[in-house]
Order: structure tokens, then sequence, then C-alpha cells
């Protein structure tokens, strides 16, 4: 266990006064502090060691590496006992050493005793004096000593006074009487007792108990000691009480909400992860109350404390037995082993004990979710994710319920968490990859750039398709990373083909939340420098959603124009499917509309399709923006936009998504 800096701060007077060799080595071994007895005894100078750690090869000499580097770990109070220490004039001097871990001037050092065995007479000449060193040494502890057995064979006034015994009351007592009757404290007691029977230091803070029952804490290093084969043990303890109350107090103030005493979220958190690690069955319960703020407006004399302290202890009633906590103003989650059918009771207890406002009852309606763990979902995050999905469900279908989610619902809940998981790791490791689908030209009939599009394979999860990996990174935002891994690739490939004399534009999809990062564009130019890419090898695939967005933010406008004006080229992506408006077509600096795979797909058997893919194209070529349509698969759907002057056709017709590699052997294959 660590030692508290300020529990073992030595002052340079405790040193330099003591009534034995007294040293301090501070954390590379040069002496900071060479008493007088120190020099009389070993006859070396303060010089010789304060600027290196010769100390090692000179007074300790005789150590082993071992034990020297036990004492440079300066983790534990040691003794050594039947050590020699040699001398400036080539004497060996048979000794005990104490080292003791310890804060000189606020940084950690040794505190090195030498207890020579054939001059303690000189030292001590008289009992007394061995007690006055002991006194000296231990002032500021409290000090217990025990027997072999745990009977309290001594002690000292600092304990006396804190732990309100008296001596002729405590001797005699037992070292486990110290502790309290909780169950706790009586586990800790007794792996102190073990560790010390052992032979070996136990160190750490413990709860103990005066003699009138009141609990105090201290930090205690319990030091075993032997006469012949008799033990002894000593206990020395500093009071840290005020230091664990205002502990307390802080962790009350972090954990507890003001208003209602009830947990918050972050004290609920600790509290579910506990009961999972001790395989706990529990149900997870959320209870939203619906429209709070509507509640509050429509009854305007309300007081919102009362209200919610009535609310909660309608709560506590019901929900005997249980855990709550308190997630926001109108929001509570219940921890409790009840069934079911019974927590969906509250709904009727709150009808039958209705809260009032004046003579007036609050009509409540309660959205609420049930989650079972482990049966449903473990772990806090997953719990709190699923009751969350289940008050939505509630709330969509007219709330003041409480259910839970299917089966197959968990079952999606579960897929999702893991493809997150899983997610961060592949971006991390870069288990992504890059395909490429190739974009014809039809009146030059050749490939004249390519679509980057990501796919993931995981070795636990299996392929995740674009479909379901776009919507899950796009909500816990990870589709920034995914966009700098794909921007990066691409990059790279787009240089490299063009080292090879190969000409091809590769197209990139962004979303607007990246462009919601003012340093975007920045970013994206860092990246084609870094790369040697030139700046028009690159297009930029935008949604109608994101125009729209770009339309109303001058930022995202500014940083397409600054790409624009690098050579970056932008298209607008599946075009007549989302929020269509001329005005965005002005503002924005989009050179390529590409016409969505799904009226594509309809094309040959709708002529209305037809006169709409007509007229998309007949636009886009009044405002002369080149019109690329994608999802072609069929001869005769290329050959009607052959007719209708579409520029560009992208789909299996040409190729499915395909590596590097292979893109380079269909442009081959065209010559």
């Amino acid at each position: 266990m660590g030692l508290a800096k300020s529990n073992y701060s030595i002052s340079e007077n405790l040193i330099l006064q003591a009534p034995f060799p007294s040293i301090i080595l501070n954390n590379q071994n040069h002496v900071l502090i060479w008493n007088q007895l120190a020099e009389d005894f070993f006859h070396y100078s303060l010089s010789e060691f304060s600027d290196n750690d010769h100390i090692k090869d000179s007074l300790f000499s005789s150590f082993t590496k071992d034990t020297w580097e036990l004492i440079s770990e300066r983790s534990d109070m040691l003794k050594f006992e039947n050590q020699y220490l040699l001398t400036s004039d080539d004497q060996l001097l048979e000794a005990s050493i104490i080292t003791i871990p310890s804060y000189y001037k606020g940084e950690l050092c040794t505190f090195v005793i030498c207890l020579l065995n054939n001059q303690m007479k000189k030292i001590n000449k008289s009992s007394q004096e061995l007690s006055d060193l002991k006194e000296g040494l231990l002032s500021s502890f409290m000090v217990v000593t025990i027997d072999s057995e745990g009977f309290i064979t001594n002690c000292n006034e600092k304990f006396l006074k804190t732990s309100h015994w008296t001596p002729k009351r405590v001797l005699g007592k037992t070292f486990w009487q110290l502790f309290p009757e909780a169950e706790q404290s009586k586990k800790e007691a007794e792996e102190i007792w073990h560790t010390i029977s052992s032979g070996e230091i136990w160190q750490g803070d413990v709860e103990k108990i005066t003699k009138d029952g009141q609990s105090y804490w201290v930090h205690l290093t319990a030091i075993p000691s032997y006469s012949g084969d008799h033990a002894q043990y000593t206990l020395l303890e500093h009071d840290i009480t005020d230091e664990k109350l205002m502990k307390q107090q802080l962790e009350k103030i972090a954990y507890i909400d003001p208003e209602t005493g009830l947990m918050n979220i972050y004290r609920l958190e600790q509290i579910v992860n506990e009961m999972v690690e001790e395989g706990r069955r529990f149900s997870f319960v959320y209870l939203s109350i619906d429209k709070f703020y509507t509640v509050k407006e429509l009854h305007k004399n309300l007081n919102e404390s009362s209200f919610i302290s009535e609310f909660v202890k309608r709560l506590k009633i019901y929900f005997q037995d249980s855990s709550m906590a308190r997630i926001n103003s109108s929001e509570f989650v219940i921890i409790t082993p009840l069934s079911e059918w019974f927590i969906q009771g509250f709904l009727t207890y709150l009808k039958q004990n209705p809260i009032y406002n004046g003579n007036a009852a609050v009509p409540l309606s309660i959205s609420g979710g049930i989650t079972h763990s482990p049966t449903d979902q473990s772990g806090f995050y997953q719990l709190m994710q699923a009751s969350l999905k289940a008050v939505q469900n509630v709330r969509e279908a007219g709330g003041n319920n409480i259910a839970s989610l299917s089966s197959k619902s968990h079952k999606a809940l579960n897929r999702k968490s893991l493809i997150e998981k899983r997610l961060l790791l592949a971006l991390d490791q870069k288990n992504l990859e890059v395909l490429y689908q190739p974009q014809l030209d039809l009146n030059s009939g050749e490939i004249i750039a390519v679509e980057a599009l990501v796919r993931w394979e995981d070795e636990e999860i299996g392929v995740v398709p674009p479909d379901e990996l776009i919507p899950i990174a796009e909500e816990t935002g990870l589709i920034n990373d995914i966009g700098s891994f794909v921007i990066e690739e691409a990059c790279k490939q787009a240089a490299l083909w063009n080292e090879r004399g190969v000409n091809l534009k590769i197209s990139i999809n962004l979303s607007v939340r990246e462009f919601r990062d003012k340093n975007m564009a920045k970013s994206i130019l860092n990246t084609l420098s870094q790369t040697n890419c030139p700046a028009s090898l690159i297009q930029i695939e935008i949604t109608e959603k994101f125009a729209l967005e770009a339309e109303a933010e001058s930022y995202i406008i500014k940083q397409m124009r600054l790409l624009e004006n690098e050579g970056i080229t932008f298209v607008l992506d599946d075009f007549g499917t989302g929020y269509a408006s001329f005005r965005y077509m002005q503002l924005l600096p989009i050179e390529i509309l590409k016409i969505d795979q799904m009226f594509i797909h309809s094309l040959m058997m709708s002529e209305k399709t037809q006169r709409l893919i007509k007229g998309m194209v007949q636009f886009a070529k009044s405002m002369n923006i080149t019109v690329l349509a994608e999802g072609v698969e069929t001869e005769e759907q290329l050959q009607l936009l052959k007719e209708f002057e579409c520029d560009i056709i992208q789909g299996f017709l040409i190729s499915k998504p395909v590596n590097a590699k292979e893109i380079k052997k269909l442009i081959n294959n065209q010559k």
C-alpha cells in the first residue's frame, strides 16, 4: 500500500538530534543528511556522499544487490538484521538497519537508522535512554504493542487520548477488540493478523473504534519483531479521521442529488457495475415524467421542488428494498428485485395516490423502460441504452406505460454495442478496408474516376454492411475517424496512381457532421500535402441534407469554397431523395449531380421515372453541371441514359467495388 505524503514527513532536526547514526537518502541514493553520530562512528564526511551514490559501494558494500534494490524501491518499511557496515578506516561494524520510506522537503526519500549491535551501551546507557529513544522516534504516532497471542501489552499516551481508553482498561484486551463489529472490519483485522503473524509488515488505512464505540480512522503500520522464539507486534498509527470525513463529505457531494437525497448517475453507475460483477439479478427501471415542463406551465403555482419531493416519497413507499437515482430533473432509475408486473403497477399506485397542487391533483403520465440483468443486458451502459430505447418506444406509442424490449430488440442492441466496441479497435488497428467503384465517361468510354467506399469485415462479427456501419458511426461520433481514414487512404492511392501515369479522380463521401469542425478544410489540405496528392484528383460527395445545412451555415460554405479554390470538386450525391432545393444549387460549389440508384432501378419499368430522370439531366445541363447516374446494371439502362445525354455512369454493369489492383486491371483491359 502507498505511503501518504503527509504521514511520513521527516524534519532535519529529528535526524540531526537522533541518538543513533541516521541518514537521509534521496531518490538517487545521494546522502541529503548525515548526522554527527554517523560521522563519529563511520568516519565519513557528508561531502563524500552528497553528490553521488558512493555510499552503496562503501558503507553499505556488504549489502546484496537484492537488499539494495528493496531499499531503493522505497515502498515498504524494512528491517535488516546482522548487517555489516564498512567504515572509512576499513572496520566492519555489525548492525541492525531500519529503512523507512519518508518525505523530506516534499520529496520521497529513505530514512536509514543504524542500530550498532556492539555499541548499544554507548548509545543507550540505560533502559530509560532506550525508552526515550523510542519515544523520540515514534512521538508522532499512536503506538500499541501486542504479544504473539494478540493481547495488548503496552500503548502510548497518544493512543489513549484518541481511543478514550485508560491503561488499566486496555491492557490485556485483544487486538481484535480495537476494531468495529462490522463484517468488513473483522475481515480487515484478520488480514492484518495473518500478515504480521507470517512475519510480514502490513500497511493501510483502517477503521477502528474507541472505548465508547465511536469510529475513527488511522493509517496503520503493523511491524512484527522477534526475541528468540518469542514474537511481538508493534502497531504504529497515524490519525486520519479528519481526512476520511472530508473525503466522505466530498463523495456525498459528488454522488448524491442534493434536492432529493437520491444517488446521482455517477454513483448509480458504480452501484450497477458492482452488482453486475457480483452476478446479482435485478431489474433496471428507467422512469420519465412525460411533458414535465408542460405540466409545470399548466400549473403555474406548482413548486417544482415540492412536487419532485412528493414524487420521490411515492417512489420510496412503492419500491421498498430498492435503490434509486435521479438522472435529471424529471427522470429516475430504480434498481429493484421486484417482478415486472409489480413494477408496472406503480402507474396504478400513482393514480390512487395523486400529487396535489393546492386542492387539485396534478395529472401525471409516466413512460418507463424495464431491463433485466443479466438476462437482457449486463453493464451500466447497456442497461441504460436498452431502458432508454424502451422509454422511447413507450412514448412513440402514446406514453403512460412501463414496458420492456423484445428479445429481438435486445439482440439488435447487443450487436450494436459489440459493433461500437469492435469499431474502436478496428480504427485503432486500421482494420478497415477501402474499395473503389469505377465511374465510366459515356462520351470517351473510359474510366475517369472511382468512388472510395469503406468496408469492414471483423474477425468476431463478420462483415458489417455499410447501411449498418455508417448510422452507428454517425451516432457514436466515430464517423469523423472513419472519414479521416478514408481521406488518407484515398489520397495515398490517388497519388500512387498519378505517379504511375494513371489519371483517376477519387470521390470521397463526407458528412455534414465532419464539416461542423471548422478545421475540416485545413485537415483535408494537410492530408493532401502529406501524401503528395494533387487536389484536382479528389472529389467530395455530399448529400442533400448536407447541402441544406450548409446553406444555413456560412462557415461550411466558406470551407467548401476554400477546397474548391484548391482544385477539389464537389458532387451532390443521392439527388432527388432528400431536401431538394434550387437555392443551394446556386450557393454551393457543386460541379457534378449524382442521380440516386432508386430512380435508375425503375428506369425501364416506368415512363414517369424516365421523364423524371430526363428532366434531372436537362436541369443539370441548364446549370452547366455534369450528370452522373449510379446503380446502372443493364445495357438497356445504359442506352437510355445515353439518349438522355447523361455524362457518367456507375454501377455493377461496369464493376462492383474492388480493390486498387482490380481497378488497374479494368483500366488495362480498356486499352
